[in-house]
């Protein structure tokens, strides 16, 4: 999983102008003018809709613009609930651009709705029901959410607008979700059922994995016994510099100025011991801290 990572990293570093800049505003522009045409063609017998979503059959019979159309496929009937999922979704989409910049949340979101195509098609095949659909991009964007999580654990949003709660909390909510629609289908004997949810996860994980780390090697830290001497720390890390292939790594991403030697490197002042950062997360890291 870390040499994907590494690729994906490597891929962005060499290809600063690749992807879509402001991509969520895209997608949520078409979720809301799909909207609308579904509106429309209630009373008629072809929905846009139909016309728009996923499926085998209709890939099979040359309809290829549904492998991209079937994102702008709203999830809700509800106007007011639609507008709600938006608004969030959109929130959580920008800040993991600014976070990750453009290429690497275009490859995010776009390798996850390429995935969940791939679902769809591997549960079309094994089940031999070609017509089993896929309208809009739920388990994408739940993805991103635990990215999201994963990146601000302690943000605080008002749940129903009143209630404040911390993202990390909504986030275990999300993963019990997935659980749920997983193990559901396992024990109902829809093995094909949990394909789409599991290579959501995969897209997650692949992308999500060093940052976890990240703060396990935190909180592990945080947890440790007795305060820190800085000159021995200092001098650990240095005899650990010297006999490893490179001279600075990146507490947060894991990259290193050997495989990156563009990349700047800094290390926190703020920061209880002697950790470097690169320029993506000098100012972006979590804190680490000797108060458990």
């Amino acid at each position: 999983m870390k040499k994907m990572y590494d690729a994906v990293e490597r891929f962005c570093a060499r290809h600063p102008r690749f992807g879509i800049p402001n991509l969520m505003r895209y997608i949520v522009i078409g979720n809301v003018v799909v909207y609308f045409l579904s509106m429309l063609s209630r009373n008629t017998d072809a929905a846009a809709l139909d016309f728009l979503a996923f499926n085998l059959n209709g890939l099979l019979h040359g309809e290829i613009w549904r492998i991209a159309t079937y994102i702008f496929v709203p999830g809700y009937s509800s106007p007011f609930a639609l507008l709600i999922a938006l608004y969030f979704y959109y929130w959580i989409g920008s800040t993991l651009e600014r976070e990750w910049g453009t290429p690497k949340f275009t490859l995010y979101y776009l390798g996850g709705a390429a995935l969940t195509v791939v679902g769809v098609i591997l549960t079309s095949l094994i089940s031999g029901n070609h017509y089993l659909t896929l309208a809009g991009t739920g388990y994408v964007n739940l993805s991103m959410f635990l990215a999201f999580a994963v990146l601000f654990p302690d943000m605080t949003v008002l749940l129903f607008f009143i209630i404040p709660i911390k993202i990390k909390w909504l986030a275990i909510i999300d993963g019990a979700f997935f659980a749920i629609e997983i193990v559901g289908a396992i024990l109902s004997g829809n093995l094909v059922g949990a394909i789409t949810p599991v290579l959501a996860l995969l897209n997650f994980a692949l992308f999500a994995t060093p940052y976890i780390h990240y703060i396990r090697r935190k909180t592990q830290y945080r947890h440790s016994a007795g305060a820190v001497n800085f000159r021995r720390t200092v001098h650990q890390a240095q005899k650990q510099q010297q006999n490893a292939p490179y001279h600075h790594k990146c507490a947060v991403c894991g990259r290193t100025d050997t495989d990156y030697p563009d990349l700047q490197f800094r290390y926190c002042s703020k920061c209880a011991g002697y950790h470097c950062f690169c320029q993506d997360h000098i100012f972006s890291h979590v804190h680490f801290t000797e108060e458990p």
